[in-house]
């Protein structure tokens, strides 16, 4: 599939999400992250629609096997966070967002008190 094939479907398949098609966005989300696991752009799209659907292990693991770019480490770590806390490890969860928050910020300057 080239680039812009795979950008045609992710743009298509948001808006399916923006027009209450949920089901058709996740089937074009779920193939472009099958054609490659690897693209972040997808894995991210499909990881918010999974967590949207409640399926959050299944977010992890597309989370876990994309190779996000730097510029999406914020949703990444959102995502991340999310599915963690649905899992019901709040821990890891907090630890998750705490280490996005001192990649960016230093550990002296981050706003999250320490539990």
């Amino acid at each position: 599939m080239t680039a812009e094939e795979r950008q045609f479907l992710l743009t298509a398949a948001w808006l399916f999400t923006r027009h209450g098609q949920g089901t058709r966005a996740r089937t074009l989300m779920e193939a472009l992250v099958e054609d490659d696991p690897r693209d972040g752009v997808s894995a991210i799209a499909f990881a918010e629609r999974l967590l949207d659907e409640g399926e959050a292990s299944r977010a992890l693991e597309v989370l876990r096997m994309a190779d996000a770019d730097p510029a999406l480490a914020h949703a990444e770590a959102v995502l991340e966070s999310r599915a963690l806390r649905l899992l019901g490890k709040v821990r890891e969860s907090e630890s998750r967002w705490r280490r996005f928050l001192e990649s960016r910020k230093g550990a002296a300057r981050t706003w999250v008190a320490e539990s």
